[in-house]
């Protein structure tokens, strides 16, 4: 059986710029050109249609720059959708964006406890049947439990230790089940442990290229798509079977986000690179 068109949610940076500071790489004296990231973003968008995924498109919102960085919206477990509860209220904003558009794709609307915080795909990323969770700095590791519970599966806390790894797919990326990116320096010594343990191939990136981003990648099938910058990734990506792709994203770097912040997997964070193997 052939499998599923990948399928994934991206939102036009009409109205993307720094227009706050809630992570160590954003900075108002450091503006983003809205005409570079328009070109930079269309650029991902078409490597991804030629990479076979389908793309939906959420509606850009005056007021909501970092809409645009859709893995934030929720992570989508089969037809539900954990919807976020940011932890900053500049990006509360956009949860009423975010559900109308998940209700009105026919998913089922899951929320976390009114006392966590639970930043979607960029904290929660399925590898193999498991999902690996980053807390502390955006979100709860007492919410990643209750998704857990919620759609009974296991889930691994990993705590983020580096201001700039703020989000859990800044620095952990799955390929495959037992096979990942990762940036050792984002994580503790118990995460250290758990993700060498359970995840038997991985590729470390080295720190320069943590710092292009070179985890938040967009995985469909064997393709993988990053941020430039990544050349001794890519030759790992190469060596292990992989066909790595590389686009320009400065423009979203400057947010603290890159191609995997930009898009949202609506078939499921589970069925990124696997289902085709």
């Amino acid at each position: 059986m052939a499998a599923p068109q990948p399928w994934i949610l991206m939102c036009r940076p009409d109205h993307y710029g720094i227009e706050y500071e809630i992570n160590a790489w954003m900075s108002r004296e450091r503006p983003a050109n809205r005409e570079l990231a328009a070109i930079q973003w269309q650029a991902l968008h078409d490597l991804l249609l030629a990479a076979g995924a389908r793309i939906s498109l959420l509606e850009p919102a005056l007021g909501l720059p970092d809409l645009v960085f859709t893995a934030n919206a929720a992570m989508i477990y089969r037809r539900t959708a954990v919807l976020a509860r940011f932890r900053h209220e500049v990006r509360q904003r956009e949860v009423p964006s975010n559900e109308a558009w998940l209700a009105a794709a026919g998913f089922d609307i899951a929320h976390v406890p009114p006392d966590t915080y639970f930043e979607g795909a960029g904290d929660a990323l399925f590898c193999g049947d498991t999902l690996f969770a980053g807390y502390r700095l955006r979100s709860d590791a007492l919410g990643h439990q209750q998704v857990g519970a919620r759609l009974g599966v296991r889930v691994i806390p990993l705590e983020l230790i580096d201001p700039y790894y703020y989000h859990l797919d800044t620095c952990f990326c799955p390929l495959s089940p037992g096979e990942a990116i990762w940036y050792p320096g984002a994580f503790d010594e118990y995460g250290h442990r758990a993700i060498t343990q359970l995840v038997e191939h991985l590729i470390e990136v080295q720190r320069d290229e943590a710092e292009h981003f070179a985890c938040n990648a967009v995985v469909v099938g064997r393709e993988v798509i990053t941020n430039i910058g990544c050349p001794r990734l890519h030759a790992a990506l190469a060596a292990a079977g992989y066909t790595p792709r590389e686009t320009e994203l400065s423009e979203f770097v400057k947010a603290g986000g890159s191609a995997k912040c930009l898009t949202l997997r609506l078939d499921g964070e589970e069925a990124a690179a696997w289902r085709d193997r």
